[in-house]
Parts: structure tokens; C-alpha cells; sequence
């Protein structure tokens, strides 16, 4: 009911007979003039119809609380009333781990095992963030239903070809120790990009013997892919300047 009469609000316009021009050279002419202006500049402050549905939401918050600790208080008496206090207090410090963990990883930031519940879409997602957290201009270069694959650019003028493999072959590594499929991840080219390939297993020696002998391909593997979600830069990983 609360939503339907806010919307009918937002959509509302005063009658023509009511909306009268102004005279020209009034203050009034005048101030509609410095509205326009700014808000053509984009500076003129919020709307009615902008900050509307924020109070509605803002009073739903309190509304529901006070209505849900009423009835219990008319259910259960004091008891109630106490039960319905330490509910809402446990609701809003999960509701704020939530958050606080929602920001965290917005930021760049991840735990080991947020790293190991990601599939290939969030790895790079994650690696996007992190990229971005360190100071890298970030474009995502996943094609269709491809492989993810990531450009970086940083103020330095580095260029970075990020590609990852996939994830399903991660714990394969820990039990056959085969080479990780990156000739197509990671091949070097005529350019200037660092081809850094992001695993969450490790890389077996195939593979870092065959990265070494390529030159501009940097592996980061799952116990360097902790440190730098952690908060090290690829700087601190090795990564060439």
C-alpha cells in the first residue's frame, strides 16, 4: 500500500491551471532559469521522485520492527518483547557481516575459501576487482560462452593479457601433476603484453619450464593467487616492471 502510494506520488503533476508561467524578469523566471542551468550541469540536488523510494524503504525498516516487536509483546508479554529484541539484534549483525563482506570483496578482496567456492566466470570476476584495487584499468575480453579472458593497462603504461585456467582442473593437478593446457592461455606474440595466466591449483613443472622459455608469460598459481587477493600487488608476486 505504501509502495502504490509512493509511486502514485513520484507520478503525479500539478493541473495545468496551476502550473501558470512565470512573468518574464521575476524572481521566480529567474530562479527556474538557474535550475535549468544546473540541472543541464548535472549539480542541482535530488528530486522528490530521487529520494522518495530511500524514505519509504528507510521507514519500512523501522515500521517492521516496531510492528513485529508490538505482537510479540502482545503474544508473549515481556518474554516477548525481550525474544523479539535479541531476533532483530542477531538479524542486524548478520545483516552487517553480510555487508561488511560484500564490500570487502567489491574491493578486491578474498579469503581462501571464497577463492576455492569460485568457478571460472567469478575467478576472473575476483581477478577484475583485484586488478582494479591495485590501480589497473580493467576490460573484460571474455567472448560469448569463451574462456574468460582480461586486458589491464596501469599508469606505468603496462599492458597485461590475463587468462585463466579453468578451475574444474585444479584439484587434477594435486593428483596426476599433468601440464596445465597453456599454450592457448597464455602464448607470447610480437607486442609488449605480460601474459599472466591465474590458476587456483598449481602449476606442474612442464608448465613452468615451458612459461620460462616463452618470455612476457608470468604463472600465478593458487597459493600466490591467496597472497594477492589478500592484498599484495603483482608487483610483490614477481611480476615484471
Amino acid at each position: 500500500m505504501l509502495v502504490r502510494l509512493a509511486l502514485q506520488v513520484l507520478r503525479w503533476r500539478p493541473p495545468v491551471w496551476w502550473r501558470r508561467p512565470p512573468v518574464p524578469g521575476s524572481r521566480r523566471s529567474q530562479r527556474q532559469r538557474a535550475v535549468s542551468e544546473l540541472r543541464a550541469q548535472g549539480r542541482y540536488g535530488p528530486e522528490l521522485r530521487d529520494v522518495l523510494p530511500g524514505f519509504v524503504g528507510l521507514g519500512l525498516a523501522l515500521l517492521v520492527p516496531a510492528l513485529l516487536l508490538a505482537w510479540l509483546y502482545r503474544a508473549l508479554g515481556v518474554g516477548g518483547l525481550v525474544l523479539g529484541v535479541v531476533l532483530l539484534a542477531a538479524a542486524a549483525a548478520a545483516g552487517l557481516r553480510l555487508h561488511r563482506s560484500v564490500a570487502r570483496r567489491r574491493g578486491g578482496r578474498y579469503t581462501a575459501a571464497e577463492l576455492a567456492r569460485l568457478d571460472d566466470p567469478g575467478l576472473a570476476v575476483a581477478a577484475a576487482r583485484m586488478l582494479r584495487r591495485d590501480g589497473w584499468q580493467v576490460v573484460d575480453l571474455t567472448a560469448g560462452e569463451g574462456r574468460p579472458r582480461l586486458y589491464a593497462r596501469d599508469r606505468r603504461g603496462r599492458e597485461l593479457d590475463v587468462a585463466f585456467r579453468p578451475v574444474a582442473t585444479a584439484d587434477e593437478d594435486e593428483v596426476a601433476g599433468g601440464p596445465a593446457p597453456l599454450r592457448e592461455a597464455g602464448r607470447p606474440g610480437v607486442d609488449r603484453l605480460i601474459r599472466v595466466v591465474v590458476h587456483l591449483g598449481a602449476f606442474s613443472r612442464a608448465d613452468v619450464l615451458w612459461a620460462s622459455r616463452q618470455g612476457g608469460v608470468h604463472l600465478l598459481d593458487g597459493h600466490q593467487l591467496q597472497r594477492w587477493a589478500g592484498g599484495a600487488t603483482l608487483d610483490d608476486l614477481g611480476l615484471p616492471g
